[in-house]
């Protein structure tokens, strides 16, 4: 895999872009991540689904692009992993995915483990903001991940893998592609259930960074702003035309708009916090 700008840093953050929507999504992070002043390389992944012109505006960014396959997966494998297959078996029954979610993609992930040239790298999902620097993550061992919290403190066993830092090494890589291909395998919550599975053993990063928007409304009292470092848009996706939890998002949704554009970003401290009711609950 060949990039299209030169290595400076021996850390990097990667994510993953494999269609037009994610261009917004990573446009946005990659104008959090510059605003924090990070100093490691920012590494866009993306699938042939993603034509070069939708690219050039992170090309522009500064940042290093790197074009990479499907993992090779048995037929098998990707028919249970197909959208209708997965979605059919394991439904999503505390939010809803956009209609461009595309399951057997996330695996694609798993390719950072191929990009050897760097010492660590940290994965964001592409529909995070950083909100401060966590240049500091470099320094964390693989594997770490934050817990899955956005409704209770019974998420707290299970991990997300909107965020997560790995050790690249070729070794680990072709070890992943054995266990991910068993027969018979089915990760109901694709690479976030293998990684679960392939390091049981993770290291706990704080639920700071990695702060799922529904905690804005299920857990508002773990919500500060001085405290949260990325902020994770699961389910609906922020740049979505009204949808079905907007009004209830608003204030978060319009943070992101405002990194998408690069463009007035707000002092992260002043922000308000999610109104709670007195039993606790967000309002």
């Amino acid at each position: 895999m060949l990039g299209q700008a030169a290595v400076i840093s021996s850390n990097a953050f990667v994510t993953l872009v494999t269609n037009a929507d994610y261009i917004k999504g990573a446009t946005a992070l990659v104008h959090s991540l510059r605003h924090t002043g990070t100093s490691a390389d920012i590494v866009i992944l993306h699938t042939g689904a993603v034509s070069a012109e939708a690219l050039n505006s992170l090309q522009s960014l500064g940042c290093r692009l790197i074009h990479v396959e499907h993992l090779p997966l048995s037929d098998s494998f990707n028919e249970r992993h197909a959208r209708k297959n997965l979605h059919g078996a394991a439904p999503f029954t505390k939010g809803r995915k956009p209609d461009f979610h595309t399951p057997l993609d996330n695996f694609c992930k798993l390719r950072l483990w191929q990009l050897i040239e760097y010492r660590t790298v940290v994965f964001l999902d592409a529909d995070v903001i950083v909100l401060k620097n966590i240049d500091r993550l470099f320094g964390y061992p693989e594997f770490s991940a934050a817990p899955n919290v956005y409704e209770s403190l019974a998420d707290f066993h299970r991990l997300n893998s909107g965020v997560f830092v790995a050790k690249p090494s070729t070794e680990t890589f072709e070890r992943m592609l054995v266990a991910l291909d068993q027969p018979d395998a089915f990760w109901r919550r694709t690479d976030q259930t293998f990684l679960e599975s392939f390091f049981p053993d993770w290291h706990g990063l704080p639920v700071t960074m990695n702060m799922l928007q529904y905690v804005w409304f299920n857990m508002p009292a773990l919500w500060d702003w001085r405290s949260v470092a990325i902020l994770h848009y699961q389910y609906e996706k922020p740049w979505e035309v009204d949808h079905p939890k907007s009004d209830r998002l608003r204030p978060l949704i319009d943070l992101w708009h405002a990194f998408h554009e690069g463009k007035h970003i707000p002092n992260i401290s002043t922000l308000p916090g999610p109104p709670i009711t007195e039993a606790g609950g967000a309002s």
